[in-house]
């Protein structure tokens, strides 16, 4: 971070990161939704697609307002994180296998989104950019949004789909083994045995 001297310089900083990261997941969810299985998750995918293009818009208000250049700088962490998701892209797993992995690819975007988002409102509101961070605020919303709705289709339906997609050979031995640690809803997973 050149010229970085105060909070002012490092939010400036994190803005034009985040808006590189946007940039960066526009052009990754198009693959996504080319690759999901599940016409809900393709749909998931499109409307998160079309928010992440209003989201750069606020982005590009909240520069406005503070008389900056709108532009980014290379978001090392969302390229890692997308890098990783790549995986699940280039498997050849089958679709129901696939579909659960992307939503975990997808959640780790939405998870890296929310905090950097969470840090700047909270940053814009110390320094008294309460414009800004309530157009931030809407892309957390959208964010968190989309992180739940993929929840509720892994939840729903996909990971059962791919537990059953899982070769016979792999369940009771361990590796096919599911978790009896209660989920997020508190319920307990059941242990599919051979």
């Amino acid at each position: 971070m050149p010229d970085v001297q105060n909070l002012h310089d490092v939010f400036v900083h994190e803005l034009r990161d985040m808006y590189n990261a946007e940039q960066q997941i526009t052009r990754a969810l198009p693959k996504l939704i080319k690759a999901a299985e599940s016409a809900d998750l393709r749909d998931a995918f499109e409307t998160h697609l079309d928010e992440t293009h209003t989201q750069i818009g606020r982005l590009e208000e909240a520069f406005e307002l503070l008389e900056e250049k709108p532009r980014g700088v290379n978001c090392e962490g969302m390229s890692g994180i997308l890098e990783e998701g790549q995986h699940a892209l280039n498997q050849d797993l089958p679709g129901p296998v696939r579909d659960a992995a992307l939503i975990g690819a997808a959640q780790r975007v939405e998870h890296y989104e929310t905090a950097v988002y969470g840090t700047l409102i909270s940053w814009a509101r110390a320094m008294g950019h309460n414009d800004i961070a309530d157009l931030l605020n809407h892309n957390l919303e959208e964010e968190k949004h989309a992180d739940e709705k993929l929840s509720q289709l892994a939840e729903n339906g996909i990971n059962d789909a791919a537990v059953r997609e899982q070769p016979a050979s792999s369940q009771g031995n361990g590796r096919g083994k599911v978790s009896s640690m209660p989920s997020r809803t508190g319920q307990k997973s059941r242990e599919r045995r051979a």
